[in-house]
């Protein structure tokens, strides 16, 4: 059943796709661009195939085909090498590639590649939601040792970022104090609900669709930060990191099988939509235009959407921006940051 209905939420914009193709297939020609991003339910993935379906029924000269398999972090490198046109992009997980760092340590043209990526806007990937069943006996993070935790995909940044939080927090370390399962998203999701998972965690805007349907048939509880937990120099400069959010999940977000009585402190990151510094101006110029000026009538049906803001389009922005893009949010009334404009 969950994987119907996620299944159900994960066709749509391939579904809307599809269809904007077939109805102006034959008219004109079209030109192709790849978008990935993470698996369906995800907020990159929400978000991004939002975005993919407004630009498809806007200019039907262009098409956007959604990918949501893999990692964000081989897909930057994929867009970087030209083998793609759209990535989610991340400040964290940008960080590491400027640097040649964490997951990028073996890639020996990292840095050079991370030079070639441009970004086009950013939104908050959402909070951090530390899941498990209120039966597990596990109210606290100290509670997960010698459990199942789900922390990301193998090689995710989110992955990256949990484990260093768990580890800062607790003093657990994945793999010796816990067992890291090692699955992708929309696996995970099936696995946590088949209670072959003790813990899942998922950064995604609330009021999330896979916790949700977590909630439809099982009593919930979400893990959060106690003031202890972040009164460390540690934890301090993790929660400042580069796309770096502190902020809360109000209590109810998932109604009555939500056990949390009070709100729940947690971390978040914000991402946005990258892409390759070759894509022509005038392509990414008409897409970002068409995604803002056809947002805003989602907004009303869609309630995760309402906290992907143009006014926080460049924060935590640490790549250039696209030229297009930059051309229409200065005629949007946008002021873009000069660091943020290429060399």
């Amino acid at each position: 059943m969950f994987m119907k209905k996620i299944g159900r939420l994960a066709a749509v914009a391939a579904t809307a796709t599809c269809l904007a193709g077939a109805a102006t297939g034959g008219a004109m020609a079209k030109d192709f661009y790849r978008l990935s991003t993470l698996g369906p339910g995800s907020t990159p993935y929400l978000v991004m195939s939002t975005f993919a379906n407004i630009v498809n029924q806007a200019l039907p000269d262009m098409e956007v085909q959604v990918n949501a398999t893999g990692a964000a972090t081989a897909h930057a490198l994929e867009t970087a090498r030209g083998r793609m046109d759209f990535f989610m992009s991340s400040p964290t997980v940008h960080a590491m590639m400027m640097q040649g760092t964490a997951m990028y340590a073996k890639i020996t043209d990292a840095k050079e590649l991370s030079i070639k990526l441009r970004g086009v806007f950013n939104f908050p990937l959402g909070y951090y939601h530390i899941v498990v069943y209120a039966d597990s006996g596990i109210t606290k993070l100290q509670d997960v040792k010698g459990k199942r935790v789900f922390l990301g995909p193998p090689g995710g940044g989110a992955t990256v970022n949990m484990a260093q939080m768990l580890e800062i927090v607790t003093g657990y370390k994945a793999g010796h104090d816990y067992e890291q399962v090692n699955l992708g998203w929309e696996a995970a999701a099936q696995s946590f609900q088949d209670h072959h998972i003790d813990v899942y965690i998922n950064p995604t805007l609330p009021p999330s669709p896979v916790i949700q349907q977590f909630a439809l048939t099982s009593k919930i509880r979400l893990l959060g930060l106690s003031e202890k937990d972040m009164d460390s120099d540690a934890f301090r400069a993790f929660s400042h990191r580069p796309g770096g959010l502190l902020d809360t999940i109000p209590a109810g977000t998932y109604g009555d099988n939500q056990l949390n009585k009070d709100d729940i402190t947690t971390v978040g990151s914000m991402v946005g939509i990258g892409t390759r510094e070759d894509m022509p101006d005038d392509v990414i110029y008409k897409m970002t235009k068409a995604f803002w000026q056809g947002v805003a009538k989602e907004r009303d049906k869609t309630p995760w959407l309402r906290s992907v803001k143009i006014e926080n389009v460049f924060r935590d922005m640490n790549m250039p921006i696209h030229p297009g893009a930059a051309r229409y949010y200065r005629e949007a009334g946008l002021t873009v940051p000069g660091a943020l404009m290429p060399k």
